[in-house]
């Protein structure tokens, strides 16, 4: 693993400052948008109900997804929007985000399943965290994506 610090903060967007939302959005959109040449709506309605997981060195940020929270009784908690700054990939921080953003759901949401959205060549990431796909493969914003879904934990016996 990558020696590089980090703290994880977690908000809600009206707990960000302007200038945090700022560099969040900004990083979304280099990568989503421009890096991904990819021209979808990026701001999709969804952030202000959802709460934001940053890894931040002091007051750079490194990583962050997007974490909302399960609608209904059986629904999983979802994790999106996974970015990690180019500026500091290869640092293992991808790994470092997903672990984080795990723990925080099942902090947040015990005893629920975690569903996320796949960009199709990253299953194989997902999966080593526990995700199994659940979809046939299918276009989002032109990118093969694929449904995974991380079960509930069994308890030790």
């Amino acid at each position: 693993m990558s020696g590089i610090a980090y703290e994880v903060d977690v908000r809600s967007l009206d707990e960000l400052s302007p200038r945090d939302l700022y560099a969040m959005l900004k990083m979304r959109l280099d990568v989503f948008v421009v890096e991904q040449k990819c021209a979808f709506p990026e701001m999709d309605g969804k952030d202000p109900e959802a709460l934001h997981l940053r890894l931040l060195a002091g007051k750079e940020l490194l990583a962050s997804t997007r974490i909302i929270a399960p609608s209904g009784h059986d629904d999983p908690a979802y994790i999106g929007r996974v970015v990690v700054s180019p500026d500091h990939r290869g640092k293992r921080l991808g790994d470092k985000l997903m672990a984080e953003s795990i723990a925080a759901c099942e902090r947040l949401f015990p005893d629920r399943p975690i569903a996320l959205s796949a960009q199709s060549h990253l299953e194989k990431f997902y999966a080593s965290f526990g995700f199994d796909t659940v979809s046939d493969e299918y276009l989002e914003d032109d990118i093969p994506h694929v449904d995974m879904l991380r079960p509930v934990p069994r308890a030790s016996a």
